[in-house]
């Protein structure tokens, strides 16, 4: 699916109120929100700090998030930059902490995938308005 701009506008903004209400007071919401982190990227372009709110997993000391977009048919601009530089920095639990990405291969997205269903099962619906494999992110601690 291609979104319009404005709809990765909304999402963009939300992101960024969410960012915001996680730093400023600590809200990660009820329910599946609190299993929430920021993850900071480097801008592949402008070497700036980029910091977008997730939900995640945790299986064996690694963290697990997913690059959805909405379903949109571009993956989301942190998930770019983590490609380009794969050094993060991950805020969880008011802790921060250095941690080094990787896409996982498709038959390790087979076992970790259904665990990020049942944390948000809307992924589904995302993974079948596009055509591109959602990416899904390994993240180890430094």
């Amino acid at each position: 699916m291609k979104m319009h701009s404005w709809q990765e506008g909304a999402i963009r903004s939300f992101s960024s109120l969410h960012t915001f209400l996680f730093r400023s007071i600590g809200l990660t919401g009820p329910g599946v929100m609190r299993q929430m982190l920021i993850l900071t990227t480097r801008g592949r372009k402008t070497g700036r700090e980029v910091s977008v709110p997730l939900l995640y997993i945790e299986e064996n000391g690694k963290l697990y998030i997913v690059a959805s977009f909405g379903g949109n048919d571009t993956a989301p601009g942190w998930y770019k930059n983590l490609v380009a530089n794969p050094e993060v920095e991950v805020e969880l639990h008011s802790k921060k902490q250095r941690y080094r990405t990787r896409t996982v291969s498709a038959e390790e997205k087979d076992t970790i995938w259904p665990k990020l269903l049942a944390l948000y099962p809307t992924y589904a619906d995302y993974q079948k308005k596009t055509t591109r494999a959602i990416p899904v992110v390994e993240l180890t601690a430094t």
